[in-house]
C-alpha cells in the first residue's frame, strides 16, 4: 500500500526525472522526441506549490512529508 507521503515524494521524483531528461549534459543519449515529450508533460505538471496545495486539501491521498 502506498502512503500519502510516499505518493508526494514520487511526484517530486517524477518531476526531477523529467527535468533531468531535458538536460543533454545529464542525459546525453536521450533521443530528441523523448526530450520533447518530457517538455510537453512538464508544461502541465504540478509544481511544488501546487503539490503543497493538493496535499493540504487532500491529505488522505497526498501528504507532504514532515
Amino acid at each position: 500500500m502506498t502512503l500519502p507521503d510516499e505518493r508526494y515524494r514520487a511526484l517530486l521524483a517524477a518531476e526531477r526525472f523529467l527535468v533531468e531528461l531535458l538536460n543533454p549534459k545529464a542525459t546525453p543519449r536521450v533521443p530528441r522526441h523523448l526530450r520533447e515529450r518530457a517538455m510537453h508533460i512538464l508544461r502541465h505538471y504540478p509544481g511544488a506549490g501546487t503539490l503543497d496545495c493538493m496535499a493540504h486539501d487532500t491529505e488522505f491521498w497526498l501528504k507532504k512529508p514532515s
